[in-house]
């Protein structure tokens, strides 16, 4: 399982993403699932995936290939004109590999992988894309600030309730590591290290970024907090009396 977000921002976009890959509870390995293209000055993109590791390491491989070799004509993320076409152009690709992978398989859905894409090109604003594996898309907004893969469920209350996209990205970071304690400590299938990384608007490189690794403390500490502010705000609630 995994579990990314990709949180918009008046700052910017802020990318975090878990490590864990498994096929089973003894097939448990740790793989890089955010990727960042940057061309200094001109466009920063990044993309995180979840679902099928062979479809979305081919995805990858694909999108980081397009335009290096003479003979080919694809247009690579770091060519498009826009980050709807490169959204477009991620979305496609998925599509084609699933395609391709599942073959005359029975169970397509065995290959399927879903996708973040944000950043942002010269001449426009930052924006963020959720990508299904059918090669649609749909972009973050008002409404919608920030998109999840994987397993969404249990960190999704936390972001709902405490989103403010006025936020620093320490702040922002913050929130979304209370967001990631909460799905480990729900889902086995989710678990440090956690990769990050902050992109500020109209910088046009790569922002801060970093692993939080299984003894990071300060993920001890928030996780440690966390829960004692549950357990606080819990017994502070109006105890519940039963009618009879």
């Amino acid at each position: 399982m995994t579990y990314c977000v990709g949180l918009k921002l008046d700052k910017g976009i802020l990318f975090m993403s878990d490590t864990r890959t498994n096929a089973g509870v003894d097939n448990i390995s740790v793989f890089r699932k955010m990727v960042t293209w940057e061309k200094p000055g001109e466009r920063v993109i990044t993309v995180m995936t979840a679902g099928n590791l062979a479809t979305t390491q081919a995805v990858i491989s694909l999108l980081d290939e397009h335009g290096k070799a003479p003979e080919d004509r694809a247009v690579s993320v770091l060519e498009e004109p826009s980050m709807f076409r490169i959204a477009r152009l991620v979305g496609e690709t998925l599509r084609d590999v699933i395609r391709k992978q599942a073959g005359n398989d029975q169970s397509p859905n065995t290959f399927n992988a879903t996708m973040i894409v944000g950043g942002q090109v010269a001449g426009a604003e930052p924006r963020l894309f959720l990508i299904y594996p059918e090669g649609n898309f749909i972009e973050a907004s008002q409404d919608t600030p920030f998109f999840q893969i994987g397993e969404t469920k249990y960190g999704r209350p936390i972001l709902v309730r405490a989103y403010d996209r006025g936020m620093s990205f320490e702040e922002a970071a913050k929130l979304l590591l209370v967001s990631f304690d909460s799905t480990i400590k729900a889902n086995l299938g989710v678990d440090l290290p956690i990769d990050y990384m902050a992109y500020e608007k109209d910088s046009f490189k790569i922002g801060e970024q970093g692993r939080i690794d299984t003894d990071d403390p300060y993920f001890g500490n928030v996780s440690v907090k966390w829960g004692e502010a549950l357990r606080l705000a819990f017994s502070s609630l109006p105890d519940f009396k039963f009618k009879s």
